[in-house]
C-alpha cells in the first residue's frame, strides 16, 4: 500500500464493514426470497421451511459465541477473512440441494460462519472509532444488513427468473470471496496502518481501552450485570430480527398475494427503510451529543422513541388488508427495529478486548431464542396467519427497554473488566 495518508480513513473502514454486512444478509436472505419458488419445485411446506431456518439458527447461535471468542483471540483481520470465506462457500452449496435434509445441512453450514460478521464488525468499530462516534459507526456498519436485504429481492429474482433459482446461490456466494481479497489488502489496526494520518490515529486511540490486550477473562464478564443486560436485550429482540428477515417475503406472498415478480418490485422497500433506521439510530445520538447532551441521554432518548413507535406499527399491521398500507407499516417496524441499535450496546460499556465476546454471547443466545420461534411461526402462520406474531413483537421491545435500563445502566462509560 502507498504510505500517503488517506483523510478520514476510519469512515472508509466502516464502509468496508457495511459492505460485508450487505453480503452477509444477501447470502442468508437468498433462500427467504426464493422459498416460494423452491416450495413449488420441491414440494416444501411452511413447517419444513421453519425447520430449515431452525437449523440455521442453531448453528448460528452456537457459533455466535464461538466466533466472538475467536475474533478476540486471532484478531479482526484474520478472523473476518475466515468467516466471510466460509459463509460464501456455504451459500454456494445451496445450488446442489434437492431435499429438506440437504437444505437443512446447507443452512446449518451457513450459520456456522455468518456470525463472524457481527462479532468481527463490532470489534473493528471499537478498534477504529472513539466512543462518541461508535453508535454512528455501528449504525453505518449495521445498515449493510438492510442494504443486503434490500438488494436481495431484485437481484435474486432477476437471476432466478433468467437462469433458475440455483444460479442465484452461486452468484451471491462468489461476491463474498471477492470481498475477502479487498479486506486482506486494506485492513490493519490503526496503530499499524500505513495510510492513516497521525492526527486521525491519535483521535482514534485517545479514549480506547483494551488496545493490544489479551481477551478479557470470561469468568469476570459472566459475573457482570452489564453482560447479562446486553445478552437479555438480544434474547428479546433478535427473534424479531429473524422474523423480519426470514418471514416478511412469505407474509406478503400468503397474506397479500405477491408473486415472485412483485416480491422483486416491492419487498426491497422495508429493507431500504431499515437501512435508514440504522443510520438514524447512530446519527441522532451524535447530533444530540453535539448539542450538549451526554451519550447516555442521547442514546436512550432515541431508543425510547422507537420503543413507543414499534408496538403501534406492529398492532396496526394486524388490522390492515391493503397491501400498500401493510408495506408502509412493515417499513415502520423495520425502521424502529433498526434504529434501536441493540447490537451497539457492548461497544458503549465494555473495553475493546471484551466487545467481541459480549457481542458473541448475546448473539448466540439471541439466535437460539430465534431458533425456538421458527417452527412455531411456521406452524402458527399455516393455522392462524401472521397476526399473533406481530402482537408478540409489539410486546418485546418495551420489555427489552426496561431490561436495558435496569441491567446495562449508563451508556458511554466503559466498565473496568
Amino acid at each position: 500500500m502507498n504510505k500517503k495518508p488517506i483523510k478520514n480513513l476510519r469512515w472508509y473502514i466502516v464502509g468496508l464493514l457495511c459492505l460485508a454486512s450487505a453480503l452477509n444478509y444477501l447470502d442468508r436472505q437468498t433462500l427467504a426470497v426464493l422459498i416460494g419458488t423452491i416450495k413449488e419445485d420441491l414440494h416444501i411446506t411452511n413447517a419444513n421451511y421453519g425447520t430449515i431456518m431452525t437449523w440455521f439458527l442453531i448453528s448460528y447461535g452456537i457459533m455466535y459465541a464461538v466466533s466472538g471468542r475467536v475474533i478476540d483471540i486471532v484478531g479482526t483481520r484474520r478472523g473476518f477473512a475466515i468467516f466471510v470465506s466460509g459463509w460464501s462457500i456455504g451459500d454456494m452449496l445451496f445450488m446442489f440441494a434437492r431435499s429438506v435434509f440437504q437444505f437443512c445441512g446447507c443452512n446449518f453450514l451457513l450459520g456456522v460462519f455468518e456470525p463472524g460478521n457481527f462479532t468481527g464488525g463490532m470489534r473493528a468499530v471499537s478498534e477504529w472509532f472513539p466512543m462518541r462516534e461508535r453508535a454512528l459507526a455501528v449504525g453505518i456498519f449495521n445498515s449493510g444488513v438492510a442494504f443486503g436485504s434490500m438488494a436481495c429481492a431484485p437481484i435474486v429474482t432477476f437471476i432466478a427468473m433468467r437462469w433458475g433459482w440455483r444460479s442465484a446461490f452461486l452468484v451471491t456466494g462468489v461476491l463474498g470471496l471477492v470481498w475477502v481479497v479487498g479486506w486482506l489488502l486494506i485492513y490493519r489496526l490503526p496503530k499499524d496502518h500505513p495510510r492513516l494520518s497521525e492526527e486521525e490515529r491519535q483521535l482514534i486511540l485517545a479514549d480506547q481501552s483494551g488496545q493490544g490486550e489479551a481477551a478479557a477473562p470470561l469468568g469476570r464478564l459472566l459475573r457482570m450485570r452489564e453482560t447479562w443486560g446486553c445478552v437479555l436485550v438480544r434474547m428479546l429482540t433478535d427473534p424479531i430480527s429473524y422474523f423480519l428477515l426470514f418471514w416478511i417475503p412469505l407474509y406478503f406472498q400468503h397474506t397479500h398475494g405477491f408473486n415472485l415478480k412483485e416480491l422483486g418490485m416491492f419487498v426491497w422497500i422495508p429493507y431500504t427503510v431499515a437501512a435508514a433506521g440504522n443510520i438514524f439510530g447512530g446519527a441522532m445520538p451524535r447530533y444530540l451529543t453535539g448539542r450538549g447532551w451526554d451519550l447516555n441521554k442521547a442514546r436512550k432518548t432515541t431508543m425510547g422513541v422507537m420503543t413507543v413507535l414499534m408496538p403501534i406499527c406492529c398492532l396496526l399491521t394486524t388490522q390492515v388488508t391493503n397491501a400498500g398500507l401493510a408495506l408502509a407499516l412493515v417499513s415502520g417496524m423495520m425502521f424502529c427495529h433498526a434504529s434501536w441499535g441493540n447490537i451497539t450496546l457492548p461497544a458503549e460499556v465494555f473495553p475493546k478486548n471484551a466487545v467481541g465476546t459480549i457481542t458473541g454471547l448475546g448473539g448466540a443466545l439471541g439466535s437460539l431464542m430465534g431458533a425456538l420461534t421458527q417452527r412455531f411461526i411456521g406452524l402458527g402462520s399455516d393455522t392462524y396467519g401472521y397476526g399473533p406474531v406481530f402482537v408478540v413483537c409489539a410486546v418485546l421491545y418495551p420489555l427489552a427497554f426496561v431490561v436495558m435500563q435496569l441491567l446495562v445502566g449508563k451508556l458511554g462509560v466503559v466498565r473496568k473488566v
